[in-house]
């Protein structure tokens, strides 16, 4: 089922079962798989990996002008793994539609992809939605309607299972009305896991590059020690390891993870930063999140089924 809109600190990798050559070790045999004990345990059983309570799906930098009836269009080959994967719902970052995101390009193009699963995608603004020359955000907010503005605002909040998910508008984050709505939306906050996205990032290798604009939100969800940000506008993949606002490393900070590989023509990679583990151009795809009670993970699915990526599993502050 989709989300519904909704008006302590540790981070680690999954543990792995290994065979140590140690004294006093307990051997069994459990499946047809030996196992040890370490000296003192008895009756050891292995650790199972958290399964997934949900999966959602991301991407940002989605529908060129051009339909399936086109080789070289890549948005409906990134929707079709969004229909195989079928996940609770999917979250776009921004630059939905291209180059104007006017209401009848949507209508032309991301609809006859992506808009196979509308009501199931939670979206954000890009700047490209800006650029509509009815209005900023006319066409998209007549395309997505209620789904992108539940509250009448273009930012919103959402809970799924033990998650709190904070869609936020990157164009309009000097609008004091945005943060304070945010700084009372993390207050009354009772998930235990938190994941947030919106279009500009704060860090990327890409052509864009660093956008400071995104920094004080940055600031308010590592203060409430959040666990994922999501970003697109540079048309790469790229995922950090757990960092603070400042960018330095941090245990106990916040994973980036960008995803501008929708479907819109890639960027090169410029200036790798500090703390970024994984860049890839020239991909198209999705990426696979894997939600549990107290963590999440991901892959990188390319539009010809290979998994281009996975990340560590991470644990909820």
């Amino acid at each position: 089922m989709p989300p519904t809109p909704r008006a302590t600190n540790s981070r680690a990798r999954t543990a792995r079962w290994g065979i140590p050559v140690a004294a006093g070790s307990a051997l069994a045999l459990v499946g047809g798989v030996l196992l040890w004990s370490p000296a003192g345990e008895a009756d050891a059983t292995p650790k199972a990996e958290p399964r997934a309570a949900f999966t959602a799906v991301a991407a940002g930098d989605i529908a060129e002008q051009c339909t399936a009836s086109s080789s070289s269009c890549k948005h409906p080959k990134t929707a079709a793994l969004v229909k195989q994967i079928n996940p609770s719902f999917a979250m776009t970052m921004g630059d939905n539609q291209y180059d104007d995101a006017r209401l009848k390009d949507f209508q032309n193009y991301y609809d006859k992809s992506w808009g196979a699963f509308k009501s199931k995608t939670r979206p954000v603004p890009g700047n490209h939605e800006t650029y509509d020359p009815a209005g900023a955000l006319k066409g998209y907010k007549s395309y997505f309607g209620d789904i992108a503005y539940p509250d009448g605002e273009s930012y919103y909040s959402y809970d799924q299972g033990n998650w709190h998910f904070i869609a936020l508008d990157s164009n309009s984050f000097d609008d004091d009305a945005q943060i304070d709505w945010l700084k009372a939306d993390l207050a009354a906050n009772a998930k235990k896991c938190v994941a947030a996205y919106w279009h500009h990032p704060l860090f990327s290798s890409g052509e864009h590059g660093n956008d400071p604009v995104s920094r004080p939100v940055w600031k308010l969800l590592y203060d409430n020690k959040a666990e994922l940000v999501l970003n697109g506008h540079d048309h790469h993949y790229e995922r950090f390891a757990p960092q603070n606002p400042d960018g330095k490393a941090d245990a106990n900070g916040i994973v980036e993870l960008l995803g501008g590989m929708g479907g819109a023509n890639p960027y090169k990679i410029e200036e790798v930063q500090p703390n970024s583990q994984k860049r890839i151009t020239n991909t198209f795809g999705v990426v696979k999140l894997n939600f549990t009670d107290t963590g999440f993970s991901w892959n990188l699915v390319a539009t010809d089924g290979s998994t281009k990526d996975t990340s560590p599993s991470y644990e909820c502050h």
